[in-house]
């Protein structure tokens, strides 16, 4: 670890002395929106032709006030400045040449006279953003998104998909680290999941979608980062929200959410309460062919339906405070946590055939498990400017700790094909407790350079345990016997040290480039007590990244980046111990996986700032899926994850938002990709490949008297995943918002998935494998939200991200509750 940092303390040196005549980015044009010398959030910035006032792009203020306009030919130009509860302002006339970043006056906007002691200022976002390197979600820009998970936003947000399980992939590529708020979650499949649906839309400000991120980010994420950025105040003074909703499908849910700031002086306090109550259920039918590996001949039929319903609820809160030490230090605390529980119960009817598909013997399979899970986390930043030319020094410093518990009971009961009792039931009872501790600080530097140019370097460690302890024991003759064939108590370590360098160049006005390199140490330890076996590995990985943009004029720009990227296995799936799902289906980590690596390269046009179209190509080694094994003598399935075949994608996409006029607006997202999966699996050689379409459109409508409304979906054609091949599916939303109480309270209704068309069927045949399966949940859902704002004070800059542990929470697997 020592070797890594003086390498990269050296190799930042370096940077530093030979990169003192870079420049950062391609020219641009920057300002200020400021009220009384404080900074406008979000205000409407138009560049407009000074000849004709016709506009030639738009752009939001961001938090500290700050608007940009890139790749602008040279011309005489005006602005215009537009924010709800303001007077319009407007700058200039001023010309450019652009050879070089201008920086124009600040424009000041002066607030609407009003009788009232209150003023409360909002604006209305688009729903989706463009940006260079990103694509921005605004939650609250859908009514449709009232009342909805997480996870429902995430599942219609444009290029993201959810497969059956609930796993998220980008652009048909597996492998996204989710991050709350600037951190991960360290969190993974099942229990991501859980986060995800616990987590509700009225928490939310905005998702960020990167597919290939810069150097700065942990490698980790195959097919990239999703950001989700839950909602912060700006605004000086006592000021808050308070939220409750109900949703009504087959089942009821429910949720509740209080938000306060406080900022005065030099101070700013803040932090939420959330609840959420949530109960469905789920239909699974799954049909197996047992074949034999020798003959290749049909040996029996499995035909299984399980009806099982489900409840969660949760507890979540966040409490911090920043002190502004100065105008150039902030220092920052946020504790956050959750407590969630939840469960499930279902009945299963199990039907096995011989290879003539005569009945043989029935199983009635009753499961339950009892689920619980907390999460404490701290966090403490820093943030100091060097100087007045821009250069600046942040620290974050986090500590996490998950404690859960997973309560199982599984009873069979045994019939022949007459429906009479053949064998005494059986039943196992499982506890499956499992804590993890999460250590991670990191120190980033940021130094301009000449000519706008920039330079970023800096260093992260992590240090990760976990330790779970599976206990079963089975139920014979009223006696309980401790089952130590199937306990395992597994203790795993990680320690990943990791630096990195970014660096840009523009060689003119129109060609702008950017390398960065980031380097990784994994240290990891696992420690299957039960049976003393361990395994230690030590490696280094690096990890580089390019950029490259090209402004062919004012109406079209390209850009062409790579980067290597990472997947490691989820803390979850290197534990060996056995988890099951009923009698016949079971599931057990793997302490041997290794990590994934995949290599991304994507070429991108955007034509007058709302088209854009992307080709991206990408390769995966030692792909990390799920691997089906089935036992024809015992009718048993048996999954785990595995380094299986080697995944080539190409893919081409759309995206376009447009203002079709004043009242209407929308957004269109277009995918093709084609996926080939190829290599031993099982000791069979598969090659598995689809050709898969998917379509992501929303249209905004806005009307007189404050109402507006939505209508989205998604449609996914024929589509493969890992070893999986998932049938078409689709989803239609519709929601209609009324805003009351002089703009302080908004209604929103909504239902989604009015047709109750998300009905997952797939299949997954390769070697002797050959299954089936169709899936529905309580989908359907109505709900309606009401929302009061309440706020006394003044736009003001809010606080920064937070956090600093960015690759480890994406892979704990727990449930936040959130």
């Amino acid at each position: 670890m020592r070797n890594l940092f003086k390498s990269a303390l050296l190799l930042n040196l370096t940077w530093i002395a030979i990169a003192s005549n870079a420049q950062q980015n391609s020219p641009e044009l920057q300002g200020k929106v400021i009220n009384k010398q404080q900074p406008v959030e979000s205000a409407i910035v138009s560049l407009l032709l000074a000849k004709d006032s016709s506009v030639v792009k738009t752009t939001l203020a961001d938090k500290s006030g700050l608007y940009r306009f890139q790749q602008v030919g040279s011309g005489k130009y005006l602005l215009q400045a537009n924010m709800v509860g303001f007077e319009k302002a407007y700058s200039g006339p001023f010309e450019w040449n652009g050879s070089a970043t201008k920086m124009l006056p600040d424009i000041h906007l002066i607030a609407k006279a009003s009788g009232l002691a209150e003023v409360t200022v909002s604006s209305k976002k688009p729903l989706i953003e463009q940006k260079a390197d990103r694509t921005i979600v605004n939650v609250e820009a859908s009514p449709t998104n009232a009342g909805a998970t997480a996870m429902e936003i995430l599942e219609k947000s444009p290029g993201i998909s959810v497969d059956k399980d609930g796993n998220i992939s980008l652009k048909g590529k597996e492998g996204v680290v989710i991050y709350m708020d600037g951190r991960p979650t360290y969190l993974s499949g099942p229990d991501l999941v859980n986060l995800l649906k616990n987590t509700q839309g009225s928490q939310l400000d905005q998702i960020e979608i990167m597919t290939n991120p810069p150097a700065r980010y942990d490698a980790a994420g195959n097919a990239g980062v999703i950001n989700i950025k839950t909602k912060k105040s700006k605004v000086v003074g006592f000021n808050g929200s308070v939220t409750a909703g109900y949703g009504q499908g087959v089942y009821a849910r429910n949720n509740q959410n209080l938000q306060l700031n406080y900022r005065k002086n030099k101070l700013n306090f803040f932090g939420n309460i959330g609840r959420n109550e949530r109960l469905g259920f789920q239909n699974i039918d799954i049909d197996r062919r047992f074949i034999d590996g020798n003959s290749k001949q049909i040996v029996s039929f499995f035909e299984q339906v399980t009806d099982r319903g489900t409840y969660n609820h949760s507890y979540n809160g966040k409490l911090g405070l920043d002190y502004y030490v100065s105008n150039k230090t902030t220092m920052g605390l946020v504790y956050s946590g959750f407590n969630n529980k939840g469960g499930g119960y279902s009945v299963g009817n199990i039907d096995i055939f011989n290879a003539q598909h005569n009945l043989i013997n029935k199983t009635v399979a009753i499961n339950g498990n009892a689920d619980s899970w907390k999460n404490s986390s701290l966090n403490f930043n820093l943030r100091h400017q060097l100087d007045s030319a821009g250069r600046e020094i942040s620290f974050d410093a986090d500590y996490l700790t998950y404690n859960g518990n997973t309560n199982l009971y599984l009873n069979n009961a045994y019939q022949n094909n007459l429906g009479q009792t053949i064998a005494k039931t059986d039943s196992l009872l499982g506890r499956l407790p499992q804590v993890i501790d999460i250590y991670s600080a990191k120190i980033d530097y940021v130094h301009p350079l000449k000519n706008n140019a920039k330079l970023e370097a800096g260093i992260k460690t992590s240090f990760v345990t976990t330790d779970a302890n599976a206990v079963y024991d089975t139920i014979s003759n009223g006696v309980i016997m401790r089952d130590y064939n199937r306990s395992n108590h597994f203790v795993y370590r990680e320690n990943i040290n990791a630096a990195y360098v970014n660096y840009n160049k523009a060689l003119n006005k129109k060609w702008n480039f950017q390398l960065g390199l980031r380097a990784e140490q994994t240290l990891a330890k696992g420690d299957q007590k039960t049976t003393n076996v361990q395994f230690n590995r030590n490696y280094v990985q690096v990890f580089p990244t390019a950029y490259i943009q090209f402004a062919a004029n004012e109406k079209n720009s390209f850009v062409l980046n790579y980067g290597k990227r990472i997947r490691r296995p989820d803390y979850q799936s290197l534990n060996p111990f056995v988890e099951f799902l009923d009698r016949y289906t079971y599931e057990q980590g793997n302490p041997y996986l290794k990590p994934q690596f995949s290599h991304n390269i994507e070429l991108s046009h955007t034509f007058k700032g709302f088209l854009t179209t992307t080709f991206n190509y990408t390769k995966t080694t030692d792909m990390i899926q799920q691997v089906i094994m089935q036992d024809d003598v015992k009718n048993e399935t048996f999954i785990k994850q595995d380094n299986i075949a080697t995944q080539q994608q190409f893919g081409l996409s759309v995206n376009a938002f447009n203002q079709y006029t004043k009242w209407w607006s929308g957004n269109i997202y277009l995918n093709v990709a084609n996926n080939q999966l190829t290599g031993p699996i099982n000791n069979a050689q598969v090659n598995i490949s689809a050709t898969s379409f998917m379509a992501n459109i929303s249209q905004q409508f806005k009307f007189n008297k404050g109402y507006s409304a939505e209508i989205s979906g998604f449609y996914r054609t024929e589509s493969i995943e890992g070893v999986f091949r998932i049938k078409p599916f689709g989803i239609v939303n519709i929601g209609i918002s009324k805003q009351i109480m002089k703009n302080k309270g908004s209604i929103r209704l909504n239902v989604r998935d009015i047709f109750w068309s998300q009905r997952i069927k797939g299949e997954s045949k390769y070697g002797t494998v050959d299954a089936n399966f169709r899936q529905f949940n309580d989908n359907r859902i109505a709900n309606i939200t009401f929302t009061y704002r309440f706020s006394k004070g003044k736009g003001a800059a809010g606080p920064r991200k937070r956090g600093g542990a960015e690759d480890e929470q994406s892979r704990v697997g727990v449930d936040s509750g959130k």
